[in-house]
């Protein structure tokens, strides 16, 4: 990808500036497929999809004349390709997923990444899912490939606010039940619970063919732990605080989080599971590159 394309678009802090997730997951979108220099496409068409205006460059066969007769515009027929797979994007919406030191946090960063996969999802004719966890599942919307399916689904990210204690596996386990068909299954969380329980329900996931891609994004400041001075720690989710001196706890802490990611990431990869860490002060081509190679890789 050029340099310019991904501050221009990608930039945790531009980002930061638009106003609603639609918007800024359809700039990281667009700005990520001009930098590759990719294009939609949409397959073979055998099953009706819904209407969307004419484009110049479509093909004039798909044009529906009695729509445009009924609309006085020109109107073309999408469709989707029996070919195309389901996707499920799920989100972890616990209370952990609110923290951030920079201009998103967490979650802002994480539905953003949701919002854009399932853009690149739809511009290929995938259907996207939501399920969206914290000590079970929250939410959920059908895995669908209709453009009104994903401007509401991007509809109820816009909603939600991180909330609840993580208990990542019992989210995990009942979103596996209501995943029916073999899919590909995109996970985003900061992974913050014991990894053998979070290896449990992504195993779950696993089962039945589904391929599963695991994005884990972490703050900078849980990242670099730059804090010197004494300071009340809080817990999110409980509320429990921590007086500690920051100097006197990073290089603890920073070998424990190391350790940690290094087991989790080791597991996953035994499981034959993708994992990608993301620092949420970076742009977002990181993730959206780790996808697309993924993708040529194994086929998803």
């Amino acid at each position: 990808m050029p340099a310019a394309a991904a501050p221009r678009f990608l930039d945790p802090a531009l980002l930061a500036r638009l106003a609603t997730i639609e918007l800024r997951a359809r700039a990281v979108a667009q700005g990520f497929m001009a930098g590759m220099h990719g294009g939609a496409a949409y397959g073979h068409a055998i099953e009706f999809a819904e209407y969307r205006p004419y484009q110049p460059g479509d093909n004039p066969r798909g044009i529906d004349w009695k729509a445009c007769a009924r609309r006085d515009r020109l109107y073309v027929r999408q469709c989707e390709d029996e070919t195309n797979q389901e996707a499920w994007l799920i989100l972890d919406a616990s209370a952990s997923m609110g923290f951030g030191s920079h201009a998103l946090t967490k979650w802002q960063y994480g539905a953003i990444l949701a919002a854009a996969l399932g853009c690149l999802l739809h511009a290929r004719r995938d259907g996207v899912g939501l399920i969206v966890i914290d000590e079970g599942v929250r939410l959920e919307m059908p895995s669908r490939a209709t453009r009104g399916h994903l401007v509401r689904l991007i509809g109820e990210l816009e909603k939600i606010a991180p909330a609840g204690k993580t208990r990542l596996a019992e989210g995990l386990h009942q979103a596996a039940a209501r995943i029916r068909r073999r899919s590909l299954v995109i996970l985003i969380s900061d992974l913050l619970d014991e990894p053998d329980e979070i290896l449990s329900g992504l195993r779950h996931l696993r089962f039945g063919g589904n391929r599963v891609l695991v994005f884990q994004p972490l703050d900078p400041a849980e990242l670099d732990f730059p804090y010197d001075e004494a300071a009340l720690f809080v817990d999110p989710e409980d509320g429990r605080i921590v007086p500690a001196r920051g100097d006197g706890v990073r290089e603890d802490y920073l070998k424990a989080l190391r350790a940690f990611n290094a087991q989790l990431a080791a597991k996953l990869g035994q499981a034959g599971i993708g994992h990608t860490l993301m620092n949420t002060g970076e742009p977002l081509d990181h993730a959206l590159l780790a996808f697309f190679n993924r993708q040529k890789r194994f086929g998803v």
